[in-house]
């Protein structure tokens, strides 16, 4: 079965992962000469920088635990294995030509995504997980002459993040990590030393593309970092990129630092550009750790302008949060007297400056950057902390990130977490669950005094809430083990309702847009929402025929072993009909049933779906499809060599 499947993989990579954490904390980069970098000089008074090399080794060696927590970024553990899977859209054009953009959680915000478009290209990656290799493809996306009319390789051993489009089509920026492998022996062929790693080199790489001419896009700029790439946002003609690496003192007394390469050469982060708080303090002594984690703004219009760079030394990264003006980074910690708290940095941002603001610390840990938001001067999160008992909170800060308010979600007595969390101007969403699904409805008007509106109990969980308008909400979960659709009605906060739902056939199945916002399409003109999806069958189907690899299975149907469907599903949602199952649109090859643990080609898995005019397109990293948006007929199949 493909649970078994993937349960005897994850065993075999965690494994792999354990040792990739802790090869990633004694990463070794180089030195070099000086190109043209602008630091930024942080404005709190909280803040301090060191003046010189020895003080940094020395505040290090008194203050830092006796081991390091620092496991890598998001994508080292991707890269190394870790994960068994790979990895609304709002209408942005004209009449004339209109298209979906990717799902973003602040407007005026852009972020990274494997996919982009302009209305009349689309620009795609395509893995190829056998040879470490990793393109970008450029497609036209004219339904009457649709093709591949580009192609950019990455370098081997690479994992990309994403990429940005800037606003005149003309510039496309690709960001990921790039890795060096060595083995414990050098006879080990390279694909063992995968598995087998003695120390890797992990740098972050930001390559600026000229593609005004789309047929031939060139490298007009190509930036690399030390460190693991954290997260990213573009805001205007500015990309934005933190990275994290490990700070902490070798066993031969070396300490490096971070290091930025340029075309015009290469430098450390000097420890007078290093900044840090007053007070040494990030949980109990001897687990203390620490990294540099580093901000680069980079204006991606002028090749000429100078990267910008701030660096803080703090506890880690794991969730960042960025509004128009300010970017949040956040870590989880503990000690024995609070437990398991988050600790919060403010850094402000416009255009090429960066400036230090702020340094706060809630009870509890951040899902991820969903149970964040910024509003009229507030920043707002959802934590769930566990000590003698699991509880969860709401807070809000001001400015100088101090708790104003507060509420608590009563619901302990049944261990729920935290299962997605949606900030809406005035109003919060937040699902728990444990046993069963509390919808709550939140007054977030007062910030001295937030509070719980209404609350809905519902079986399963939405893993991912999305605005429908003001007064609706859609939740995308899980319930028996098969992915949930569900339609809230918050017309009357006191008593919300789950107006509408949809439960996907099969006796398992999951959807990319569980864990990843960015796999979610909905237009609500447009009446559309598609989501990847895969669904196992094992044996008789029930209730209704299903669609696996575009073909029907009515019910009754028996399998000797069990069925497998992966593809985009499309639906059609509104207030008075609820989600409507329009067709499947798949792009692995027409096989039904198979025997053993077939779960069809991962290359063919589809990730992501948008629209330009009436056109649909889903995209694998074997091909993209386009479909009719009015019936969903095929119109063309685009292969990705």
């Amino acid at each position: 079965m493909v649970q078994q499947e993937v349960k005897r993989k994850t065993r075999i990579y965690g494994t792999v992962a354990v040792l990739s954490a802790m090869i990633l904390v004694t990463l070794i980069f180089f030195l070099g000469s000086t190109p043209s970098l602008t630091p930024n000089l942080p404005e709190a008074s909280s803040m301090q920088t060191f003046t010189s090399y020895e003080e940094l080794r020395n505040y290090l060696v008194t203050n830092q635990g006796t081991t390091t927590n620092y496991g890598g970024g998001p994508l080292d553990a991707q890269f190394f294995m870790v994960e068994g899977v790979v990895p609304s859209a709002i209408d942005q054009g004209t009449k004339i030509n209109s298209y979906s953009t990717t799902n973003i959680q602040v407007a005026g915000v852009d972020e990274a995504d494997i996919v982009k478009t302009d209305g009349r290209y689309i620009y795609t990656a395509s893995n190829d997980f056998s040879n470490g290799q990793n393109h970008v493809y450029i497609v036209k996306a004219d339904p009457q002459d649709p093709r591949a009319i580009a192609k950019i390789t990455l370098d081997n051993n690479t994992y990309l993040a994403g990429m940005f489009l800037s606003q005149d089509g003309n510039k496309l920026v690709i960001i990921g990590s790039q890795y060096q492998i060595y083995a414990y022996d050098t006879n080990v062929a390279p694909k063992e030393a995968m598995i087998y790693p003695y120390r890797s080199a992990v740098k972050t790489f930001i390559n600026v593309y000229n593609i005004s001419d789309k047929v031939y896009p060139t490298l007009a700029r190509n930036i690399t970092l030390s460190g693991s790439y954290f997260s990213s946002r573009m805001i205007g003609n500015y990309v934005y990129i933190v990275v994290s690496e490990s700070a902490s003192v070798l066993q031969n007394g070396d300490l490096p630092l971070p290091t930025v390469y340029l075309e015009t050469g290469t430098t450390d982060i000097t420890p007078s550009n290093i900044y840090y708080t007053d007070k040494a303090y990030y949980g109990e002594t001897g687990n203390n750790y620490f990294t540099y984690t580093s901000f680069f703004g980079l204006n991606i219009l002028n090749d000429d302008q100078k990267l910008t760079n701030m660096t803080v030394l703090m506890g880690g990264a794991s969730t960042m949060y960025v509004s128009v003006g300010n970017i949040y980074v956040t870590y989880p910690t503990w000690n024995s007297e609070q437990g398991d708290f988050t600790s919060i940095y403010r850094v402000s941002v416009a255009q090429d400056k960066f400036a230090f603001e702020a340094k706060g610390s809630v009870a509890g840990y951040i899902l991820n950057q969903y149970s964040m938001d910024e509003y009229d001067g507030y920043f707002r999160l959802a934590t769930t902390t566990q000590k003698e008992t699991t509880q969860n909170f709401v807070y809000v800060l001001n400015s100088n990130l101090t708790t104003v308010g507060e509420v608590r979600l009563e619901n302990t007595e049944l261990r729920e977490r935290i299962q997605s969390v949606r900030f809406m101007d005035e109003r919060a969403y937040v699902v728990t669950f444990e046993f069963k699904d509390p919808f709550f409805v939140l007054d977030m008007s007062n910030p001295a005094s937030p509070k719980v509106a209404g609350k809905l109990e519902i079986p399963g969980y939405s893993s991912y809430l999305h605005p429908y308008d003001a007064d609706h909400i859609i939740g995308i979960g899980i319930e028996n083990s098969t992915v949930k659709l569900s339609l809230f009605d918050v017309t009357n906060v006191s008593a919300p309702l789950e107006m509408a739902k949809y439960i996907i056939g099969g006796d398992w199945s999951s959807s990319e847009a569980l864990n990843d916002p960015k796999a979610f399409l909905f237009d609500k003109a447009k009446e559309l929402l598609v989501i990847p999806v895969m669904i196992v069958h094992y044996g008789v189907i029930d209730g209704g025929s299903v669609i696996i690899n575009d073909t029907r299975i009515e019910a009754g149907t028996v399998f000797s072993t069990q069925a497998y469907w992966q593809g985009a599903q499309v639906f059609r949602l509104t207030l008075t009909g609820g989600f409507e199952f329009r067709d499947g649109i798949t792009h692995q090859d027409n096989s039904t049933i198979q025997e053993d643990y077939w779960y069809g080609d991962y290359s063919k898995n589809v990730d992501r779906a948008l629209y330009i005019n009436d056109t649909l397109y889903t995209a694998s990293n074997a091909k993209v499809k386009l479909n009719s948006l009015t019936d969903l007929t095929e119109i063309a199949e685009i292969k990705l060599s």
